[in-house]
């Protein structure tokens, strides 16, 4: 064996935020599999992770399960320090974590803005810094964030879910513009309209998928959305989209 063999490095994609096998961080995960990529599905719930993992090995994937909560510093941190204590050079990471929970703006306690705040936005935070270190060292990498319709504008009984997210957007794209000369392709991807996944679906006991389906747009299609991160991946740095904005044809602006 060589020298060069043996300073080879796998690559690998960090997914966060992973959680049912209907969702678009489990298409991610999938189609980058697909692909060739080691992939790291991340989330709160193993069982589903889990799950995640399994498809992919059983399509001949390559995937391993890592239980974490992003919004502790301390698992963050562990995470990527145990994917770069191995022979593995990270390429890409999606940041994929924040609920859509509604509430009513002067019934909302602190409490209930500090949660959503956290998941959000801190999440993002803190999964940047540590993978930003990385890219650097590298010169090169790609970040991914996901975003929704709060990104841009605030909805009735979404107060809290915009402050995150259109603070996340922001952020995203400060970042965009401060590392794009060290070879770091930062993306925000806003997925404006509901998901076609088991989140909406299975929610309110099925309600979701009769509201989905009765708004006309069908939602989106976990895949179409999947097959769009990838792009970005793929994007050489004499054209990079830092922005896109994703939506059904019938969605209305």
């Amino acid at each position: 064996m060589t020298s060069a063999t043996l300073d080879k490095k796998q690559d690998c994609v960090v997914v966060i935020g992973v959680g049912a096998l209907q969702g678009i961080g489990a298409a991610v995960c999938r189609l980058f599999a697909k692909e060739g990529l080691k992939v790291y599905v991340a989330g709160r719930t193993f069982q589903k992770i889990e799950a995640v993992a399994a498809e992919i090995h059983s399509n001949g994937g390559d995937a391993v399960a890592f239980r974490l909560d992003a919004e502790d510093i301390k698992q963050v941190q562990a995470l990527f320090d145990t994917i770069t204590s191995q022979n593995e050079r990270i390429t890409a990471v999606i940041h994929n974590v924040g609920g859509n929970i509604p509430s009513i703006f002067l019934r909302s306690p602190l409490s209930f803005f500090t949660q959503m705040w956290q998941s959000t936005f801190l999440s993002a935070y803190l999964v940047s810094q540590s993978c930003l270190k990385i890219f650097k060292d590298q010169n090169h990498g790609t970040l991914i964030f996901t975003g929704a319709s709060a990104s841009l504008r605030g909805k009735p009984f979404f107060a809290a879910f915009t402050m995150g997210k259109s603070a996340l957007r922001a952020y995203a794209l400060n970042l965009a513009q401060i590392y794009k000369s060290q070879g770091i392709h930062i993306a925000h991807v806003i997925v404006d309209g509901m998901v076609d996944g088991d989140r909406v679906n299975k929610a309110l006991l099925g309600l979701g998928r009769l509201v989905r389906l009765t708004r006309g747009t069908g939602g989106l299609n976990i895949d179409a959305i999947a097959e769009n991160y990838w792009m970005l991946y793929q994007q050489i740095p004499k054209l990079w989209t830092h922005e896109l904005d994703l939506r059904p044809y019938q969605e209305k602006f």
